[in-house]
């Protein structure tokens, strides 16, 4: 049976809206108001979806119980299996010490809070978005700031802000490539019109960041810092991705700036070191910070060997990221699984395509290609480098299963929910609000995009989510198709740090369990704020700079 998507069931649109926004009010109120546990919150807001899906928008039950079934299977592979293996590798190099060590040589560079968390939460971060993407930079960077003393809102919080401005060309340009393949955009022109709005915002997001941990007087005795790192990352970032493309952006630039900003440090140093862990202002509720502990100096021996699983991972993150070794392996492995009674039954229908499509609904099992794969591999090599016995592994392995159990069980439900309002069309009810908003389009068609990362956990799926309607609502409108396409990207950028999925990993990397709606307060205001800052550049760029929206 053929089932249509409706987008207006109530037969008004404000009312239909509502209706639709439903299941994740009832998710986020449970989380961050309700002090609910983060995996009953994301049940609750699965069950509220599949009651507005079936009894208002007509969806049958099987559908609507398959397409929770295939979001929960994506939960668990890519995006619980990054989780498990990354937490794994921490749990073994916190276990022999190898940890201590590498937070001693990252204190070494600088003592200075405000400056580790440029390096470890914007560079290192952005390095690893580049090369993995899907929560790898938050687990990575939110656990060594909890390592290095931060206190648990601190790491986790602004290990988010901070993964934003590289987030749509994470994993390689998947996103953009996503988005070209997909809903039929130049991949070069989107592209670029992206490396056209984002740097002005890697320049800002490093000053948003410290003053969001410190505030405004101690993000000012830092600002050469502050400017070097972001400058010597928008410059790249733009560069190639007007000039190479999308692939290596966030690389080459997370490279530059990580390495700019060391060499700055070495001719350069606050009159003033910066030596709290918390959160100004969240001194009290931002959970215990370890005692700062004196800076022990080892030697280039040890140095090396508490690096090299770090630099294994980023090796096979890296590796693992490239197309021609995803595609080997997945010819190697890679079964899939068509979802019966749910592939190509449903129908989306315009104006969010431009005639009716059906949803394609494939489990594809690449477990050899999947990123947590390759991290599970360096986590292996790494623990045998620290001389670890075969058995001491296994056990740490089944340790740290037992230990995210109910993080894995919390991002299967919400990939679950976030896939039930793709495919019962409650998401597109909601993007169509935002496209019916005339001349502010441009501004609310970038929150369109806020609200695809904000409710899917992936830049990528709001592209395909959003996309075509960016493209056809900007025909419309007479505006370029091509800024609307890379709007939906931008703007999504801004969502990620509130997306459910991401406050699990984070609130998992610093072990402060069942405080994940302690972390979305708090990253609330940063999310929107920073989204509606690039909803007004996009507004400038349709109306005041149109040069500027016009890639050839």
């Amino acid at each position: 049976m053929i089932w249509q998507q409706v987008y207006d069931p109530l037969g008004n649109m404000v009312m239909s809206t509502m209706l639709a926004a439903i299941p994740v009010v009832v998710m986020l109120v449970a989380l961050g108001f309700l002090h609910i546990k983060a995996h009953i919150a994301a049940g609750l807001g699965l069950l509220a979806a599949l009651a507005v899906a079936v009894l208002a928008y007509g969806m049958p039950f099987s559908m609507a119980g398959k397409a929770a079934m295939l979001g929960g299977f994506t939960g668990l592979l890519p995006i619980g299996w990054i989780v498990l293996n990354i937490i794994f590798l921490q749990q073994l190099s916190e276990q022999n010490g190898s940890f201590k060590v590498l937070q001693a040589s990252l204190s070494g560079i600088t003592d200075d809070r405000r400056l580790q968390l440029l390096l470890i939460a914007f560079c290192f971060g952005a390095f690893f978005e580049g090369a993995a993407g899907f929560g790898t930079p938050v687990a990575v960077t939110a656990g060594i700031l909890i390592g290095l003393g931060f206190s648990p809102l601190a790491a986790s919080g602004l290990s988010l802000i901070a993964n934003t401005a590289p987030v749509a060309f994470g994993a390689l340009g998947t996103p953009v490539i996503t988005l070209a393949k997909v809903h039929g955009y130049d991949l070069m022109d989107v592209t670029a019109m992206i490396g056209r709005q984002l740097p002005f915002f890697s320049l800002m997001v490093p000053f948003w960041l410290i003053w969001a941990f410190a505030g405004r007087k101690a993000m000012m005795e830092i600002w050469p810092a502050i400017l070097v790192t972001g400058v010597s990352f928008a410059i790249p970032q733009y560069l190639v991705s007007n000039f190479i493309g999308p692939e290596l952006v966030d690389i080459i630039a997370a490279i530059v700036s990580m390495v700019s900003l060391i060499l700055f440090l070495r001719m350069w140093q606050p009159k003033k070191v910066w030596t709290s862990p918390n959160l100004k202002g969240h001194e009290e509720d931002g959970g215990a910070a370890k005692p700062a502990e004196p800076v022990q100096k080892y030697s280039r021996a040890e140095l090396l060997r508490a690096w090299t699983p770090w630099l294994i991972l980023t090796v096979f993150v890296f590796v693992w990221g490239l197309p021609s070794v995803k595609n080997y392996l997945n010819g190697l492995f890679s079964p899939k699984f068509t979802i019966d009674g749910l592939n190509n039954l449903i129908m989306k229908m315009p104006p969010v395509v431009s005639k009716p499509t059906a949803e394609g609904a494939v489990y594809v099992l690449n477990l050899l290609s999947a990123t947590g794969t390759g991290i599970l591999l360096a986590a292996i090599v790494g623990a045998l480098t620290m001389k670890y016995k075969v058995s001491e592994i296994v056990r740490t392995f089944f340790r740290t299963f037992w230990l995210v159990r109910y993080s894995l069980v919390t991002i299967v439900l919400m990939l679950a929910l976030g896939t039930l309002t793709r495919y019962s069309g409650t998401d597109t009810t909601l993007g169509l609000a935002f496209a019916n908003s005339g001349v502010l389009y441009p501004f609310f068609g970038t929150l369109m995009g806020w609200i695809g990362v904000a409710m899917t956990g992936s830049d990528t799926a709001s592209n395909v989510l959003f996309g075509g309607m960016q493209r056809v609502a900007a025909e419309q409108l007479g505006l370029s198709p091509n800024l609307m396409g890379a709007a939906n990207s931008s703007g999504g950028v801004m969502g990620k740090m509130i997306d459910a999925q991401s406050i699990v990993v984070a609130s998992t990397a610093t072990r402060w369990f069942n405080h994940e709606g302690d972390i979305l307060r708090y990253v609330f205001f940063h999310s929107i704020a920073l989204a509606a800052l690039v909803g007004l550049f996009v507004t400038m760029q349709a109306y005041v700079w149109p040069f500027s929206a016009m890639v050839k």
